[in-house]
């Protein structure tokens, strides 16, 4: 399934994965998400949970392709203490991205940016450009969120005049 992610588009044919681990060590979990995304994962996240007998869990999500199952099924059963899977089938709304640069006082930075039926919506800053700056000219992240977010809107204003 390939999609041209600047047009605005709903997947069909999506996965939502779960897996509930209660006796897994949590330090494990950024380990895992990174192998789901190498795997072919659209999105990996947890969700702290109490399990029967009030024990602490984790709710381990994956949304995935369909046509990837078998590549997450083998990392979430190689990687993780669980003993079952849960699957939903899931559709997903996509609004329209491009990425925009806009020039900031460290340089050229890049802004991720959402349509919904041709409108901006949504923008924001890329995490870790950003922080790469923040590290670079000892500033606060914050700071270069904000001089981001303001450059862009001024580039959107002078455009759009």
């Amino acid at each position: 399934m390939s999609f041209n992610h600047r047009e605005e588009h709903v997947d069909d044919g999506m996965l939502l994965i779960q897996a509930n681990l209660d006796d897994m060590n949590p330090e494990w979990v950024s380990y895992i998400m990174d192998k789901l995304f190498d795997a072919g994962a659209n999105d990996v996240y947890v969700v702290p949970i109490i399990m029967k007998k009030g024990r602490p869990g984790i709710m381990l999500n994956v949304l995935v392709e369909a046509t990837r199952l078998s590549s997450i099924e083998d990392v979430i059963f190689s990687e993780t203490t669980t003993l079952g899977i849960r699957y939903m089938h899931a559709s997903c709304h996509r609004l329209g991205r491009e990425f925009e640069q806009v020039d900031t006082k460290w340089g050229l930075l890049t802004v991720k940016v959402g349509y919904h039926q041709g409108k901006l919506v949504q923008y924001a800053p890329e995490f870790k450009e950003c922080e790469r700056v923040a590290k670079e000219y000892q500033v606060p992240l914050k700071l270069v969120y904000e001089e981001v977010r303001t450059q862009f809107m001024l580039q959107h204003k002078k455009a759009s005049s």
